[in-house]
């Protein structure tokens, strides 16, 4: 695919997704969707990533969804075509997803870095859901995921008035694991996403999986699929051999198997 909206490459274990519309501040349109849905399909297929990154420019990361495309579409166009469904592809990825965000994510582009695993942040980012003030309701799933991170207050707050949350208040309210300086971001985040690559892989997918399942289901299933999962690590080579590692005091070296 001759990709059209984004710039991607692979540096060493690492798929990194940059968004690339910047005369629009990274508007998200559908041909943006179906490239980044496209492109991190194809890191879950390459056997050499083991971790991915998201981010935009340093004034945005996405100011939003772009409005210009849908203004005129109508509820029937808007239903039958299933508008931002295809988002949902995100949540089918089995590797890990940072977004590494700086300047604005707001409305479509805070969506798309809350449907990642973790945010990390520099210090001039802000985050808002302000779809409000054009008359309409966020759409990509921020009404849901936010209520599930920040709670419902915080979460209705942001909604109904449009405000932006900085980046100090975003890593407070659990939007954003980590902040950094915009200078050191990108590359403090490869050197996340590089020790996220260098465990077991069945392991971290492992682990994604289980912290996604406490979402969708109550503590107690939640527990049970935890341990369910615990116990499957010890059919694999990878847990023998980081066990060893530990035992004998030196690094393991984990085959994925």
């Amino acid at each position: 695919m001759q990709l059209e909206t984004i710039v991607t490459e692979i540096d060493e274990c690492i798929m990194l997704i940059t968004l690339n519309r910047h005369k629009t501040l990274n508007a998200l349109n559908q041909k943006m969707a179906e490239e980044i849905i496209s492109s991190l399909r194809e890191a879950d297929k390459n056997e050499e990533v083991g971790c991915i990154i998201i981010t935009g420019s340093e004034k945005a990361f996405a100011a939003g969804a772009d409005i210009k495309e849908m203004r005129e579409n109508s509820f029937s166009e808007m239903y039958q075509l299933d508008w931002f469904a295809q988002w949902d592809g995100i949540s089918q990825i089995r590797k890990p997803i940072i977004a590494v965000v700086s300047g604005y994510a707001l409305g479509g582009g805070c969506e798309l870095a809350l449907m990642c695993d973790f945010i990390l942040a520099s210090k001039t980012a802000k985050f808002g859901q302000p779809e409000i003030s054009l008359g309409i309701m966020p759409g990509i799933g921020g009404s849901q995921r936010l209520s599930r991170i920040i709670g419902k207050s915080k979460a209705m707050e942001m909604c109904l008035t449009g405000r932006l949350m900085d980046a100090d208040e975003a890593e407070k309210t659990g939007i954003v694991a980590r902040i950094f300086t915009q200078e050191t971001l990108l590359d403090e985040a490869k050197e996340i996403a590089k020790k996220i690559a260098s465990f077991s892989k069945p392991a971290v997918q492992m682990a994604k999986e289980s912290i996604n399942r406490s979402y969708e289901t109550s503590l107690s299933e939640g527990l049970r699929f935890e341990r369910r999962l615990f116990h499957a690590m010890f059919s694999t080579a990878d847990q023998k051999e980081g066990m060893s590692a530990f035992i004998e005091k030196r690094e393991a070296n984990f085959t994925n198997k």
